[in-house]
Formats: C-alpha cells, sequence, structure tokens
C-alpha cells in the first residue's frame, strides 16, 4: 500500500504554496475539490491530460500542504485541507474560487 507525506502546514511558507498554485492545472484541480467539496480520486477530477501528468500535478499539491491523499481499497482519495489552509493563509482559497484556470476540462 502506498503511504502518502503530507506536511504540516505550518512548515510551508506562502512562496511554496504560490509556486504549487502557478499552474492552471493544479488550480482546476483545487477549484474541483472546493466545489465538490469531499474526497475525490484522481480520475473524477476532470482534466484532459495524462495519467502521469495528473499524478504530478497532486503530488506538487501534496508537497505544498494543499491537499490530502488516503487509500482506500484501490483508490486514492484526495481531499482539500481547506480549514487548514484558510487558518494559515486567509482568502487563499477565495481567490482560487474567483480566478479562472486555463487548464484544459473535459466537457
Amino acid at each position: 500500500m502506498k503511504v502518502y507525506h503530507h506536511p504540516s502546514l505550518a512548515e510551508i511558507p506562502l512562496p511554496a504554496v504560490m509556486q504549487a498554485l502557478s499552474d492552471p492545472c493544479r488550480i482546476a484541480i483545487v477549484k474541483e475539490l472546493l466545489t465538490e467539496n469531499r474526497p475525490l480520486a484522481c480520475n473524477e477530477v476532470p482534466l484532459q491530460i495524462s495519467k502521469a501528468t495528473r499524478s504530478h500535478h497532486f503530488e506538487v499539491l501534496r508537497e505544498a500542504g494543499l491537499i490530502h491523499t488516503r487509500v482506500e481499497g484501490t483508490k486514492c482519495m484526495t481531499s482539500l485541507r481547506a480549514e487548514e489552509i484558510e487558518n494559515r493563509f486567509p482568502g487563499l482559497l477565495q481567490l482560487i474560487i474567483e480566478k479562472e484556470a486555463a487548464c484544459e476540462v473535459e466537457e
């Protein structure tokens, strides 16, 4: 079973979070997690990118402390660490909601 590392958000400086959010696909992932407000499997996020690229984007977000991933059977379920993010970086999630992501999204 794969074990994921989830850093404490207190360890993560704002520039690292902003770097993770510098990609439109990662913003789209965060927006989808915000909108759905529930854990999602990677393939439930509607993006037209390869599996490897998708995995990379989730890893970057995880390393920046923005998401939490847990193994549930054969799926890896990902949730947004919304409360922690809002406590550490007030207003950041609202900016993400308002940001227009330009990543190719499946129709």
